[in-house]
Formats: C-alpha cells, structure tokens, sequence
C-alpha cells in the first residue's frame, strides 16, 4: 500500500477559505470538498487554505477541519501562477504546469486518485455512477450539474447570510431539488426492476400503496444496520442499499409469472428515489449533503414550520446517514446530524425536466415545416445575406514534414486521411494566430482536445505562453505527454469547465468548439478584450442557456424569432460529404448566417468580426472560421 501512495505524484489541493461556523467551513465549496476527502479517507493531497486576506489570527485555524488531515494556510499572492488563472477548489501536480479546477473536476479527481492510491476501495469509485459520468457534464449544458455544483451551495450560501432576516424566502433551487425528488427514476435495466417491483406489489396485495411514496407505507420490521428504520423496505431500498454492501444489485429469487412478464410497460410502477441521482449513492449526493444541511438547521432552529414543505429532501436525509462511513466523514468535519420527523407527502408536483440533455431534442418538429428557405429569405429582406470575408492565405501551410514528429496531428490515433484534414485546419488558424501574437502574449486553445491547435502554436511561437483548456482528462493527458515529447516550457494545462478560467490573455483559439462553447470561448474573449480566431462545430446543439439567448445580435433579433433562428441551425449541420450539393450547400449558408449573428454580436461590443471560409473547404464540414479583433 505504501509503495502505491509513494508512486503517485504529489498533488496540491487549493481550497478558498472565508470564515467558519458552527464548524463548518466556508465557501460551502471548500465544506462539500472536505467533506470528500474525508469520506475517502483521503491523505494523498496536500490541502492549502487560500485566504485574500491573511491575518495574524487566521493560523493554524483549530478545530476548522478534518482531524487527521494537515492544512497550510496561504495568501492568493502565494498561488502558484496557474492556480491564479482558475477560480477554486483547485488541484495542481508537481511541477506547475498540470492544474485542474472547479468543484465537479477536483471531486471527481480526488475519488480517481484515491481509488488509485487504494484499488480495494472499490465503493469509492462507484460514486462516479454506472458510466463514470456523474458531474461530468458542464454546468452550461446539463442543468442537474449546474445545479448540483453552482446553483444550490450559491443560493443557501445567500440563504445563510440572511437568515436573520424576516420575511425569509426560501431558495427557489432548494424547491428546485425536493420535486426533482419526485420525479419517476430512470437507470440501467429500469424494465426489470420495475416488473419485480409490480410482482412484489401484486404479492404484498392490491391494498398496500407501495407505489405511492414510501413515506406513507409504515410497516413495522427489525432495522438493518445499512437502513433507516424508519422507512419500510421497499424494492428502491434493497437494490440501492445492497450495492453498497456487496457491489451488486440483488438478483431475481425466479422467473417472473406471466402476468407480471407481459404487462405493458405503461402499466409498470415507477421507481422512487433512494439518492439525489436515482437509486445509487453517488458523488451528486456527496456535493448536497453539507448544503442541505446547514440548509435544514437553520430551518430547524429558526423556521420549524416550513420543514414540512420538504418531505422528500428530509426523507433523502435520514438515508444518507446510513451510508456506510458517512457517519465517521461527517463527525471528522464536525457535522453533527440532525434528528428529524418523519414527514408525510403531500404532493406530486411535477418538477422542469432536469435530464443531462446537452442538446435540443425537445424543439417540436414543427419548427422544421417548410425547411429554412423562408427564414433566408426573411433575412435578405432585411439585407442580411450570406457573405464570407476573403480568406488571408488561401495556399499557406506550415512545414509539417520539418516539424517534430510529436507536432503533428499524425502522431494520435486517428487514419492517415484523418490527419491530413487536421493539419489543414490547422494550417487556417495557426496562420490567423501567428500573423496576430506578438512576443510575450498569452494565447489560450479553449476545448483543446488532444491539443492540436495548442502545442503547434507553443512550439511555433515560443515567446509566447499557451493554455490548454479542457475538461476531458484523457485527451489533456495525451496532450501533457506530447508536450513532454517536445521539451515545451511555455504550455500549461488546465482541466476545467470554461467558466472556471479566469485568467487574463492576448488571443483565444478553439477548433471545433461544440455547439455554445464556440459563445462561451468568444464571451472569454471579449470580456478580456482579446482577439478570438474560433472554428464553431455543432450547430445542432445551439440552444438558450443561462447566458445566452438567441439570436444574439440586435440586427438578428429584429429580424428571427428563437425558433427560426433553430431552423437554421439544424440545418448548418447538414454539410457531410456524403449529402447532395444542393443540399451541402443550404447547410453551408445556414451555417454562414449563424455565424454571422455571432459576427454581429460581438461588432456591437467593439470588435471587427470576419467570417471566413476555411481552405481547402474539404478538410472539414463544419469549416468556417469566426475571427475577432478589438478595435
């Protein structure tokens, strides 16, 4: 074990601190990523508070934190200098080139490492979900992360600050989450669990209510150890409770009767919750339990009566306490539970859809009536036509063949056609790029993927600093190991959801960012007043978001509805080679007009915006090129 933990690099985990209460410490961030460590009896990091005003006072901060793990308190001046680039909680490996940031992506690193650090603690890994994907999804595209990991600690945060104050209003998320609770569960094999929930409803008797909250059904039976006796065992409760214990669901004892086998799965119970996600404890439910409760003793102490109007999340409290080792994580970071009724469902309210849906599959069909043809020609009434700015350099190309191998995008896995359309989108903007950097500016590859774009510019632009920005770890690594290959000095890496980058920089670049992450890399940009050269990909899954809404610019607006402005982007990703050219060349030029609102938007901030057509056209189907520079 020990020659496990020695093989691993060390790692330094950077936490915000602002002040402590009732031992608990804050932002509820820095709470939730405490509790974690705690939870996975993790040692592997050493763990900094980040203080923006260091006093005399503020160390060693007794009786604040897990007991067995030692912190170091530092001021934000003494963070490493890409650590200042992101916001916090933030992980950084030995040297400081490699850092990853934000809640979601440390969380989950920390239970990757210490699963790492410890292969039997196979439960710890469970928390990442059936496919590993809990809290991946970025907050600007799945509403469950933003809500988990953004939206709830923010709101009682602000709820925690204004308790004192009355008429007190509870946060809109936090109703948000208790009809999330209620909604139907949805998981691997849903069918069959739900046909041995309707066999072992038909068993129990047509007049038990087993499947209308288990709140209500009482019946009285010897507590398990891992259970809450307060709640009778239903189907939901042996599944979710036997994978923690054993690893594995518990089997079906035999072959369902006949009835049971063909009724209609309309005709099938739902599954209730057990956990924040559905059934199985997972890493969703790790983030919530230090929010919910400091959420809940202010309720208790101070505003008993609405406790009622939340059965569901007090129910999903109680559970969470028999987890195995949740008690030992809680009492270590000084959370002493609470004991609560049991309450009565009142309600079923439907709650918003909260799916990781990270495109628009709910736009009714009928917005496609009639194709995109009116909607162009809505456009060029008001004068607005396709029209692409000349490309620079049409011919230019760097020297591959003269270039180190680990350079090139042949060096990935990807077919030897593949790599060539690589290397001529490459070619576009690597040559926007160099004819714009000057020595000793920052340029940040956003969505960098593998880093194609990025460590050609390093390597061809070493007076410059690269960033690579991504929040797919694997494809970071691959990238890390190339860089190493090369001896670059002037490149960092940094795992991150974008929003979590606020580092100051000279030009943005992204090569196919998907769907509004091409509006989230030139939102960066502007708000820094750099110069942005963006291949947009995905047009499909552009949709309204928390920040933006479409169509973007005051030209647009005055001219399409939302759902006209959708036609067209459905129909730019209609440019595959294997299409008609007719029908190629619709897509190409519904393609042009959504770019060109974003060209547009951002000219109304201040910029000089060109549309370009990447050469040769054929290297890609999603080939235009939105470039920016401040004026």
């Amino acid at each position: 074990m020990k020659g496990i933990k020695k093989s691993l690099k060390e790692e330094h985990l950077y936490l915000d601190f602002s002040h402590q209460t009732e031992g608990f410490v804050f932002p509820l961030h820095t709470s939730v990523t405490l509790f974690l460590l705690s939870y996975c009896d993790s040692k592997i990091f050493k763990v900094y508070f980040v203080l923006k005003n260091r006093s005399p006072d503020s160390s060693p901060l007794r009786d604040v934190l897990l007991q067995d793990v030692e912190v170091q308190v530092i001021s934000q001046q003494e963070l490493p200098p890409i650590v200042q680039e992101c916001c916090l909680p933030a992980v950084v490996e030995q040297p400081h080139s490699f850092c990853r940031a934000g809640l979601a992506v440390v969380l989950r690193h920390i239970i990757q490492k210490s699963h790492e650090a410890d292969p039997s603690k196979k439960d710890i890994l469970e928390l990442l979900g059936f496919k590993k994907t809990c809290l991946k999804a970025c907050a600007e595209v799945s509403q469950w992360t933003r809500l988990c990991e953004l939206t709830i600690p923010l709101a009682i945060e602000n709820f925690l600050r204004e308790s004192s104050d009355q008429p007190l209003t509870i946060p809109a998320e936090i109703v948000q989450l208790e009809r999330k609770l209620s909604e139907p569960v949805r998981v691997h094999n849903d069918d069959k669990l739900r046909r041995r929930k309707l066999k072992q409803q038909k068993a129990a008797g047509a007049g038990l209510p087993c499947a209308q909250g288990k709140a209500k059904s009482k019946v009285p039976q010897k507590e398990s150890p891992k259970e809450p006796a307060s709640v009778s065992k239903s189907l939901e409760l042996e599944v979710a409770f036997s994978k923690l214990t054993v690893q594995q669901e518990p089997g079906s004892a035999s072959r369902e009767p006949s009835h049971i086998r063909k009724a209609k799965a309309s005709d099938l119970p739902p599954l209730e919750h057990v956990f924040a996600e559905g059934l199985y404890f997972t890493l969703a439910d790790i983030v919530l339990l230090p929010c919910i409760h400091h959420f809940l003793v202010i309720i208790c102490k101070k505003f008993s009566e609405k406790l009622i109007q939340f059965p569901l999340l007090v129910s999903w409290y109680q559970r969470i306490q028999k987890v195995p080792r949740i008690q030992t994580a809680a009492s270590k970071c000084g959370i002493q539970f609470l004991d609560l009724p049991e309450l009565l469902t009142t309600s079923k309210e439907q709650c918003p859809n909260l799916s990781e849906v990270t495109c628009v599959e709910e736009q009714n069909d009928s917005l496609f009536i009639g194709g995109p043809r009116p909607t162009m020609t809505k456009l060029m009434e008001k004068g607005i036509e396709v029209m692409f700015s000349p490309h620079p350099s049409p011919t230019w190309t760097l020297d591959w063949n003269g270039l180190p191998a680990a350079v090139s995008p042949k060096e990935g896995k990807m077919s030897s056609e593949r790599a060539l359309r690589k290397q001529q989108q490459l070619n576009n903007l690597v040559y926007v790029v160099m004819n714009q950097a000057k020595p000793g500016d920052r340029i940040v590859d956003f969505c960098s993927g593998g880093g194609h774009v990025g460590i050609v510019l390093a390597h061809m632009l070493p007076s410059c600093q690269v960033t690579l920005i991504e929040n797919k770890e694997l494809s970071l690594i691959r990238a890390k190991k190339r860089s190493d290959e090369l001896g670059l000095s002037n490149i960092w890496f940094i795992q991150a959801n974008m929003e979590y980058f606020i580092g100051i920089f000279n030009i943005g670049v992204a090569l196919h960012a998907c769907g509004v992450a091409t509006d989230m890399v030139i939102e960066h940009c502007i708000q820094v007043r750099a110069s942005f050269v963006t291949c947009p990909c995905c047009y499909g899954f552009i949709q309204n978001t928390s920040k933006f809404n479409f169509p973007k610019s005051e030209q647009f607006k005055k001219t399409l509805s939302y759902k006209e402005h959708m036609i067209l982007c459905r129909f730019a990703d209609q440019t595959a080679a294997q299409l008609p050219p007719q029908r190629r060349l619709i897509g190409k030029q519904c393609m042009c007009l959504v770019d060109l609102d974003r060209a547009r938007a951002a000219e109304e901030r201040g910029y000089s915006v060109q549309v370009i057509s990447m050469e040769p056209e054929s290297c890609s189907p999603k080939n235009n090129m939105i470039v920016g520079v401040p004026v």
